[in-house]
């Protein structure tokens, strides 16, 4: 049978990619990690590890169990969160994964109440991209995860349970001069990563022309201090601007559908107290933020 000690293991070992790390993190010794993986061997019949010159690697089966076993941690250390708040929340802890603009913004007035409330509850934050925040959700890492949605997007997996908190329009960012897309079709344009720049290209290319991308950074003050220099012309999220305004800049509030803000949580109803404390937190703080 399969222990949560072995499990621990190797999802350790495929961490750190080595026995040594994994031994220093667990206190193990490493004979005995090397006996907990040959232990699983044997009783799954597979081999987890190989040897590569002087290191180690994970065998496809070993990658299996080691991603199956991340999410039984995450699991049951969730549980265990839960279970020392059901007689109330004057300990445990609970652990929110948010977003740049979301993080510098809303979060903090959560946080602030959330503390005021229950100032024996641990929280740990964590800041990034809701795709991310939606991974560590599933597999336990976390416990609530903020993120945000367009009205095209496919809905979410099965388990995941969403929570308006708030719509967040766009806005365009300039030195002055032209106040929509179209008046910026010849110019430069700053934008995100990969990822996150694809609102951009798409309400750029519904105002019939696609954006000269000439500048990369994800970094929302980097972005305003860029646009005030006039190395180009951006769009930027309304909640980035409340935690951070350049006095040289020009906003314009773009006639574009909002992105909508969610707070997500995993499983079946009802949420744990200490989780359901937090997003309570976070819709009254959304509240505050969208009447101000």
């Amino acid at each position: 049978m399969v222990t949560l000690v072995q499990l621990r293991v190797i999802d350790a070992v495929r961490r750190h990619g080595s026995v040594t790390a994994a031994a220093e993190e667990l206190h193990y010794t490493q004979p005995s990690i090397s006996h907990h993986v040959s232990r699983l061997e044997a009783q799954t019949g597979a081999t987890l590890l190989q040897r590569v010159g002087r290191g180690i690697r994970l065998t496809e089966a070993g990658l299996l169990l080691a991603d199956r076993a991340a999410e039984i941690i995450g699991r049951v250390d969730s549980a265990a969160a839960e279970l020392s708040t059901l007689t109330g929340l004057h300990a445990g802890r609970v652990r929110l994964a948010g977003f740049g603009s979301v993080m510098s913004s809303l979060v903090p007035r959560a946080v602030s109440l959330l503390a005021r409330r229950h100032p024996g509850l641990e929280l740990g934050l964590a800041d990034m991209h809701p795709e991310d925040g939606l991974r560590q959700l599933r597999a336990g890492h976390v416990d609530v995860a903020v993120i945000f949605r367009y009205d095209d997007m496919a809905p979410e997996d099965a388990g995941v349970r969403l929570t308006h908190l708030l719509d967040d329009s766009h806005f365009l960012l300039t030195t002055g001069g032209g106040t929509s897309l179209a008046d910026h079709s010849d110019g430069p344009w700053i934008a995100g990563c990969e990822r996150c720049r694809n609102h951009l290209v798409e309400i750029c290319e519904q105002a019939g022309f696609s954006p000269r991308l000439a500048h990369t950074t994800d970094d929302m003050v980097v972005i305003q201090s860029l646009v005030a220099a006039g190395v180009g012309v951006t769009t930027i999220p309304g909640l980035a601007l409340r935690a951070h305004r350049n006095p040289a800049i020009t906003a314009t509030r773009l006639g574009v559908p909002p992105r909508r803000i969610h707070a997500a949580t995993y499983g079946a109803p009802p949420d744990p107290p200490a989780t359901a404390a937090l997003v309570a937190a976070l819709v009254e703080a959304a509240a505050a933020l969208s009447a101000g």
